[in-house]
């Protein structure tokens, strides 16, 4: 089984590296980092690169497609050779994966016309632009289309996924393995739970504590 995960400029870190995490635990699965061209892409803090491995050109088979999302998805919802590697690959696959905005990616393709999806809630509305059912489910199976919410959930869409794939107590062993027992701080992790003077400023695009020395 190969999993194509796609690299693509500002893409953001734990999209991928969460489904990598789960399903690249399948035993005989071979993992390949994809991208326009080989070579390090920077993730969307520019601290950090993965190393995509091939080019569109060499990877045109893949079991799993894994599109990661990112804060800026626009460039790449408009870049063909991207649009038409993802039609190539999605005719042959098993599968065909997303994470936060990354399913908008899968939707610019015209893969999801007419498919009920999800995506980060900042984006969830731009899913009907083309064609798709937006929801704001967590994680969402349509036929092989699956679409994963914000950033985290990623993980839970591996497992759900790998669960499919390899049974239950596979899955639920790897999720052992890997103590994903979240236990978060604070209960603001949906819009509908967060405070709504942040729901508003992150809807703004601005993060508290802009401009004030050591914040991002």
């Amino acid at each position: 089984m190969q999993i194509a995960i796609l690299l693509y400029d500002r893409f953001t870190a734990l999209d991928a590296i969460g489904p990598f995490d789960t399903l690249g635990r399948l035993s005989g699965a071979e993992v390949v980092f994809v991208s326009e061209r080989p070579g390090p892409v920077r993730t969307d803090g520019g601290a950090l690169a993965l190393v995509a491995d091939k080019g569109l050109d060499e990877v045109t088979r893949p079991d799993i497609v894994l599109v990661p999302g990112g804060p800026h998805p626009e460039r790449e919802m408009a870049n063909p050779a991207v649009l038409d590697w993802l039609r190539a690959v999605d005719a042959g696959s098993a599968w065909t994966t997303s994470v936060c905005t990354g399913s908008l990616l899968l939707a610019a393709a015209g893969l999801l016309d007419g498919r009920r999806a999800t995506s980060h809630w900042m984006y969830l509305d731009r899913l009907a632009e083309f064609g798709a059912a937006p929801t704001g489910e967590r994680v969402v199976y349509d036929g092989k289309y699956v679409t994963a919410a914000g950033v985290s959930s990623g993980i839970d869409m591996g497992l759900g996924l790998l669960g499919r794939i390899a049974g239950d107590d596979f899955a639920q062993a790897v999720q052992l393995m890997t103590e994903y027992d979240p236990q978060p701080p604070y209960d603001a992790g949906s819009p509908e739970k967060a405070p709504a003077p942040l729901v508003a400023m992150l809807r703004g695009h601005h993060l508290p504590g802009e401009g004030v020395t050591g914040s991002r």
